[in-house]
Parts: C-alpha cells; structure tokens; sequence
C-alpha cells in the first residue's frame, strides 16, 4: 500500500463520528505560471473551524443550488464535463456546470479574487453571493477551467464532502476585493508558493495526493484527454480510480 493510503486508512479507523452523506463542493486550484516556478495559491483555514482547523487548502467549498443559474461565458470542454458527470446521481451538463461555477464562486468569497472576463454588460445573478461579479461586470469564464480530480471525505468525519478540483492560470483573475481574508474569515492567510514547496506546508492528505495530481497535469499541458483520479474509502480501505 503507498504511503497515501496508509495515511487514509489509518485516518479512517480513528474516526467516530456518525457516518454523514456528502455535500457536493469544488475547488479551486489558481496557479501563478508567470515566473520560472509555478506558484499555487493555498489558504490556512481559520484555527476555529471544526473541519480542517488551521489546515492549508486550495479555496472551496459546498455547491449551491443557484450556482448553476449563474451567466457564464465559454464552456468546459467536452472530455472534462464527461468526466464531472460520472459515477454521479442524475448526471447531466447542468450538473457539470454548476460544479465549476461553484469553485469559482467559493474561490472568489474565500480569497477576493474574482475569476473570468470584464464585459460591458451587467452578469444577471441567481443569488446574493454572486453580486460581487455583477457590481465588477465579471462574466464567469468556464473554459478557463480544467478538471484535474475529485474526492470523497472518508466516512465518520464530522464534514463530508464529494469534492471536485478545478484549476485555472492567474491570468484569469479579472477583479480583486481587499479585506476579504483575515482573522475573522474563512481563510486567515493566503499565499502564493511554489507547488514543490507546498508539500512543506500543513496540508491534509488529500490535498497533498493533489498537489501531485496537478504537477503531472502541469507538465502534461493540461491535456483535457488525460483520465482524471478519483479518491474515496472503499470497504473500509483506501482506493484511487480513474474517472
């Protein structure tokens, strides 16, 4: 068994809590590739959360049900939103969109940065959470977006998620909000580091398997042909497929 899975398996005999089901999410991974070494940006959840305290982490968090609804510009490419809609109940392009869309969401009430294309025109929102993009005249742009893995909290965590992990080049943040992170957020630090370097980091052990998984994506070119890994408990043991 690698490392990883140890890491995960042991983890999952540690946990007690009653079994949840999970809540979909996405993430987001923005990476800097304008110097020498890529950079990622990663956020230090607040010491008092009570999932991942103090933990670093790429922005994310829970799909809403309006985040589908959002206007958006582009799209996700075919072999990505194929991939989003496996092994899910009601598959479907809704799915798959509202999926992205949410990273993008969460990314930008997580860190101030709002992802995608100044427009003349005003973006009609679903929600309040998506008025930021509208008062910048920021259209979400999905094809900036490449699915790179997704996965599923083991069983017995006090939070449960059915993560996806977007990533997207830096050159897409089209707005930032200052005073967004701080000590009373969601996030009390952000940085920008090189991925080699991340590993030093205090990360969760998904978020380390992860950081692998968009290395290779990097050096691959961001390939929308290559399969994506797909990370849960199965049987009480640790298992990563391709999607």
């Amino acid at each position: 068994m690698s490392d990883l899975a140890e890491r995960l398996t042991e983890g999952e005999r540690q946990q007690t809590s009653p079994n949840l089901r999970p809540r979909d999410a996405a993430t987001l991974i923005l990476i800097d590739r304008s110097g020498s070494t890529p950079q990622v940006l990663m956020g230090r959840r607040h010491a008092g959360h009570k999932f991942m305290p103090s933990k670093f982490v790429f922005p994310g968090g829970r799909v809403e049900p309006y985040d589908g609804r959002m206007a958006a510009l582009g799209s996700l490419s075919p072999a990505h939103e194929a991939r989003l809609i496996k092994r899910i109940k009601r598959p479907g392009a809704a799915r798959a969109r509202a999926f992205a869309l949410a990273a993008i969401r969460e990314t930008c009430e997580e860190t101030g940065l709002v992802l995608g294309r100044l427009t003349p025109e005003t973006p009609k929102v679903p929600a309040a959470p998506w008025q930021i993009f509208a008062d910048a005249k920021v259209h979400p742009d999905l094809s900036q977006l490449h699915f790179i893995a997704r996965a599923i909290t083991p069983p017995r965590r006090n939070r449960r998620f059915d993560a996806r992990f977007f990533a997207a080049d830096a050159q897409g943040i089209a707005h930032r909000v200052e005073g967004v992170v701080g000590p009373q957020a969601e996030l009390d630090e952000i940085v920008w580091i090189p991925i080699d370097e991340a590993r030093r980091l205090d990360l969760p052990t998904i978020t380390r398997a992860v950081v692998d998984d968009l290395q290779h994506r990097i050096a691959a070119g961001f390939d929308p042909g290559l399969p994506v890994p797909f990370y849960r408990m199965l049987h009480g043991r640790f298992v990563r497929e391709l999607l």
